[in-house]
């Protein structure tokens, strides 16, 4: 027994997850961003959606919410720090909690700074890892609500899962990822495969998600901000790491 995790496409460039508990049929969205979308992937699948896990308040990850828990009277849980951003609700979740799926346990994470409360579901059992918006392939989120030094502590944090962990992120960047961290980090050759491996993907129109966070260690730049080559490129030798994280993130904004 465990977990399936089905992944596809939504709006303009989200991923869509279901997540589904083999002991007992349940199945999860992993955020909201189009119903059809996820009503084909269950039709595909032939399951039945049982829950909604939220990942922090933005329109593309909560859209869905009213017309799925119409149909299917499900279960929708979010992040308590954004319970006045996002209605339709059933249960509040904050770092430190847990959550179950059937037999299936998700263990929550705070990730601040794409938004104040944006949180993570780790399954340790079956190593997925639903990032959302907070930690991409070869990136991180916009820091549109949070400050460099939280939102680095929170993707420090989870870079310490065991590397076989698979990461499931929110949206299709990669390829524009591995263009901006190339030009901070030219010499990584865990880099240079990952965007090789990357730009293969996308021209055969597969998905560059999941990866593990093996390969986002090595490769990732944001994930590095504590590595004297990245900080280097800045001129910021010495420098703590989240003033390296914020030059990282400011040098993606104007990329």
């Amino acid at each position: 027994m465990g977990l399936i995790v089905d992944v596809f496409s939504a709006r303009s460039d989200n991923f869509g997850y279901l997540v589904h508990d083999t002991a007992t049929g349940r199945t999860a969205a992993i955020d909201a961003p189009e119903a059809a979308a996820i009503r084909n992937a269950l039709l595909y699948r032939g399951w039945t959606l049982s829950d909604i896990f939220i990942t922090h308040h933005h329109i593309d990850h909560v859209e869905a919410i009213p017309e799925l828990k119409a149909e299917y009277g499900v279960r929708v849980i979010g992040p308590k720090a954004e319970a006045d951003k996002i209605a339709d609700l059933d249960e509040l979740v904050e770092a430190g909690d847990r959550i179950h799926l059937g037999e299936t346990v998700f263990d929550v994470y705070a990730t601040p700074g794409h938004t104040l409360g944006h949180i993570v579901f780790h399954d340790k059992a079956g190593k997925h890892l639903f990032t959302a918006d907070a930690l991409f392939s070869l990136g991180v989120g916009r820091m549109f609500e949070g400050t460099p030094e939280p939102m680095w502590n929170g993707i420090k944090a989870l870079r310490d899962f065991p590397d076989d962990t698979l990461i499931y992120c929110g949206h299709e960047y990669t390829e524009s990822n591995a263009r901006f961290a190339l030009s901070v980090d030219p010499d990584n050759k865990a880099l240079q495969a990952r965007a090789e491996e990357v730009k293969a993907l996308r021209l055969a129109g597969k998905a560059t998600i999941p990866v593990t966070l093996g390969t986002e260690k090595a490769a990732n730049p944001f994930l590095r901000a504590d590595d004297k080559v990245i900080a280097a490129y800045y001129g910021l030798e010495g420098a703590a790491p989240a003033e390296v994280f914020a030059a990282l993130r400011k040098g993606k904004d104007s990329f």
